[in-house]
């Protein structure tokens, strides 16, 4: 069994999560779903960054490890809750991160990769970014258009610039490294354009105590940012579970959002390549969801809850399955999406509720009333009136998955949602049955039900719960998830058993 091992970024305990956390991670969680059914070995790493400066801000420097305690807490709730299937939760406040980290510094600095300076330029203590002059837009901070201030002060630098031409080349080399191919050409032409400025991976303790010991200089802590990005090999035991990670690494997906590309896709790999390891296979930076064409941020006061989104939508499996679907169906990953409660109930109540969730009650309905929910057929063969959407379905499922596509996938499968449904109308199963039609019933009814089977495995990464209600109802268990059952008349019938529509309608404006 060849292994997977895909990552969401850690996220930054300084405020509660939003859409934008669930939607990372729902992301993460659908493609590392389809590689368990896909029968890959998966590890999926999820957690939270806990150092820094906001992180000391936002705590008022009281007490900062039960303030991010109660942080991390609530995003633990909140995959929890959004069914995320992540095989580790890594929190930076960890001793074996810690260590971890201290065991990079030692080796970089051995190497001379690593030295002590003195800066002068600009600081943005929102971004904990240091800037010179020719990075700031119209003197504010390029990345979050907000004061700067001007510092002098002794730190260590890690040598970014010395690696510059060996990343332009990597990155020519593997045009497949950094995805979509937008984002490719915007980090291809920020190299081309600037150069490196080294990082620089410390904080002096007089200015700020919440941090790993930098191990080499018992006066500074480790910069947040560089603390941060190891976390993606400590979670899979660079220093403490050493086979673990030579089972694991490279990643073979690191997914983000865009504002974050820079790092994990210039500072990343070229600690990496330092340290002698292999890079990741591929950087994933998904676009962000505004509310009405601006960014989400607490200073706009435009933040959406999930949890909140969730309750609206009926709460339990079916609220989180119905924003899951939302977020998945709305855009293609990697562009940007403009979230609206409108938009979402449209899309449930056409999609969720009258296509799908139609489709498997009036299915499950017609098999208990014709045959009393035992179905068999000797006729085999995929109907014509669907064959074609079928194959279509079948053929570009997995690849579709495996490249992050589910958009597409999700199109092609409610394309064949939809055609089942109008099979349904034009066969007119009411007439077979009163014309005693019983072989022609039999065959249709066993039909459509085996159009369902494929359409709930298919379905299974995106909208888990509601793939095991349908299957349950089939009277099938999870070990039919298996894309090697995505292949027609696999069963010789069924034994269905109704339960209530999977997505009522819902009527919230």
């Amino acid at each position: 069994m060849s292994k997977f091992y895909l990552t969401t970024p850690i996220y930054y305990v300084n405020a509660s999560p939003h859409i934008g956390h669930a939607y990372t991670n729902i992301i993460a969680d659908c493609l590392a779903r389809f590689m368990r059914i896909s029968n890959r070995e998966v590890f999926f790493l999820t957690g939270t960054d806990e150092h820094g400066e906001k992180i000391e801000k936002a705590a008022n420097k009281k007490d900062i490890l039960s303030f991010v305690d109660n942080v991390s807490k609530n995003f633990l709730e909140l995959f929890k809750t959004l069914n995320i299937s992540y095989d580790f939760f890594i929190r930076t406040t960890f001793d074996f991160h810690k260590d971890t980290v201290k065991e990079i510094i030692k080796i970089l600095y051995q190497k001379g990769d690593i030295y002590f300076s003195e800066y002068n330029g600009f600081y943005c203590i929102y971004c904990e970014t240091f800037l010179t002059e020719t990075n700031l837009i119209e003197g504010l901070c390029p990345d979050c258009k907000r004061q700067v201030e001007r510092v002098k002060e002794k730190n260590y630098f890690f040598k970014l610039s010395k690696y510059q031409d060996w990343l332009k080349n990597y990155l020519k080399e593997n045009p497949d490294f950094i995805k979509p191919k937008s984002r490719y050409n915007e980090v291809i032409g920020f190299l081309e354009n600037n150069p490196l400025i080294d990082l620089c991976i410390s904080r002096p303790k007089k200015r700020l105590l919440w941090g790993i010991d930098f191990v080499i200089d018992s006066d500074y802590v480790v910069y947040v940012w560089f603390d941060a990005l190891i976390n993606y090999i400590s979670g899979i035991g660079f220093f403490n579970k050493k086979e673990n990670f030579k089972k694991f690494w490279p990643a073979d997906i690191h997914f983000m959002a865009k504002d974050i590309l820079k790092q994990h896709a210039i500072y990343w790999p070229i600690i990496l390549y330092a340290l002698g390891l292999d890079l990741p296979k591929c950087v994933f930076a998904h676009g962000w969801w505004k509310v009405k064409e601006e960014k989400m941020s607490k200073s706009k006061g435009n933040i959406v809850d999930p949890l909140t989104l969730i309750s609206q939508l009926g709460g339990g499996n079916r609220g989180v399955d119905a924003l899951r679907y939302f977020l998945l169906r709305e855009i293609p990953v990697g562009m940007d999406g403009n979230f609206s409660f409108e938009s979402l109930i449209n899309r449930v109540n056409s999609d969720l509720a009258n296509d799908l969730g139609n489709l498997v009650y009036r299915s499950l309905n017609m098999a208990n009333k014709y045959f009393n929910g035992n179905i068999s057929s000797e006729l085999k063969g995929t109907p014509i009136e669907f064959k074609e959407d079928f194959d279509l379905l079948i053929k570009n499922y997995s690849n579709l998955m495996e490249n992050v596509e589910f958009y597409t996938a999700l199109e092609n499968i409610f394309r064949f949602i939809n055609t089942i449904n109008k099979y349904i109308e034009d066969k007119k199963p009411w007439i077979l049955f009163r014309e005693n039609k019983t072989n022609e019933l039999k065959h249709f009814i066993y039909s459509i039900l085996e159009g369902i089977r494929i359409i709930s495995i298919c379905l299974y990464p995106f909208i888990p719960s509601t793939s095991l209600s349908i299957l349950n109802q089939l009277n099938l268990d999870t070990s039919e998830l298996n894309i090697d059952n995505l292949k027609w008349a696999k069963k010789e019938g069924f034994s269905i058993s109704i339960k209530e529509p999977l997505f009522p309608r819902l009527d919230v404006y």
